[in-house]
């Protein structure tokens, strides 16, 4: 008797639904539930549009992907090792002429920045920002296997900076890609909230200087830790309106009304986070509760589509939407060099 061992696929379901929920928001952006609800009808019956377009937020993972993998193929991951090709990722990607999908500012004024060849990085972030471009795009570091908590914090934190300085970019991203890790190996989604808890205050002063540099001495705090737990304790506030929504909100209430529409990083992963953790066995419903919210719609449910394709792996999503999703190629290209 033979048993045979189905692979979950979890990077490539990550993935595939991270740019599924991003082409989903997309048109519902900037649109109240009401404005919504009347353009698409119900929320629950919310179909994928065609052509299946995504914004920045997909476009950023991909370069984000393939720094990443760059930086990896030339062995040990450290920060000098990840920021040059990332950097390059991102440069290319503001030039682009596929860069028309109402990116942010922050991360357009950073990406000229970095184009100085004299210039350190550290000069080029937005230090008093904390937008989500800094955590919607932070899937790949997750779901890469191999590193330790160490890099895959650190590396979390400098993706993040090369764009967004704010402590709680930093503090957000590094929380998004250890959900997505641990739903990747099978956390349960019950203590996932918990377990982010105690990783913000295990993690509260620690500044990951080796990755980041002096970053820290571009904001007006006087030590780096004091810097650093601006971060997490912002996370930890919205982390614990989390913990009170998952146990209260209706799904039929608009998530962002409990913790947050969304533009800053630390609501984007709590209120994408809820869209999960309300349908953990329904994907697509997750999806469509994200969509159809007031802030940022996009944003929100690319990362539920993240969680919930980390957690349930490729087959969450059918067929018929995978397929039309816009860079589907490299998509199920990055997922399959990462997949457990």
């Amino acid at each position: 008797m033979t048993t045979t061992t189905v692979r979950k696929r979890a990077a490539t379901g990550s993935l595939l639904g991270l740019a599924l929920g991003d082409a989903l928001g997309f048109p519902t952006e900037f649109n109240n539930v009401p404005s919504i609800l009347a353009k698409f009808g119900p929320w629950r019956g919310m179909q994928l549009p065609t052509p299946a377009i995504v914004t920045d937020d997909t476009q950023m993972t991909l370069a984000l992907g393939r720094g990443l993998r760059t930086a990896m193929d030339r062995g040990v991951l450290g920060p000098a090792e990840l920021a040059e090709p990332v950097r390059r990722e991102f440069i290319a990607w503001n030039r682009s002429p596929e860069n028309n999908r109402a990116p942010g500012n922050t991360c357009i004024r950073a990406c000229v920045l970095l184009e100085r060849p004299d210039r350190p990085w550290q000069d080029a972030s937005q230090i008093h920002s904390k937008g989500c471009g800094a955590n919607m795009r932070v899937a790949p570091i997750g779901l890469v296997p191999g590193l330790s908590d160490e890099q895959r914090a650190g590396a979390a934190q400098l993706q993040a900076a090369l764009t967004h300085g704010h402590p709680t970019a930093l503090a957000a991203s590094d929380l998004t890609a250890h959900a997505v890790r641990l739903l990747a190996q099978g956390a349960e989604p019950t203590g996932l909230v918990g377990l982010l808890r105690s990783y913000a205050y295990d993690n509260r002063n620690r500044y990951h200087e080796r990755w980041l540099g002096d970053l820290w001495t571009r904001a007006e705090d006087a030590t780096p830790e004091q810097f650093i737990a601006r971060g997490w304790d912002e996370c930890l506030e919205v982390l614990d309106r989390l913990r009170d929504a998952v146990r209260t909100i209706s799904p039929e209430t608009d998530p962002c009304l409990a913790t947050g529409e969304g533009w800053i990083a630390e609501e984007a992963l709590a209120t994408g986070l809820l869209c999960f953790l309300q349908f953990v066995d329904e994907p697509l419903t997750a999806l469509r509760r994200a969509a159809c919210t007031s802030g940022d719609s996009d944003s929100i449910a690319c990362l539920a589509g993240a969680f919930a394709g980390a957690y349930l792996g490729a087959e969450a999503w059918p067929t018929e939407w995978a397929d039309r999703i816009e860079y589907q190629g490299e998509l199920v290209t990055l997922g399959a060099l990462w997949d457990l």
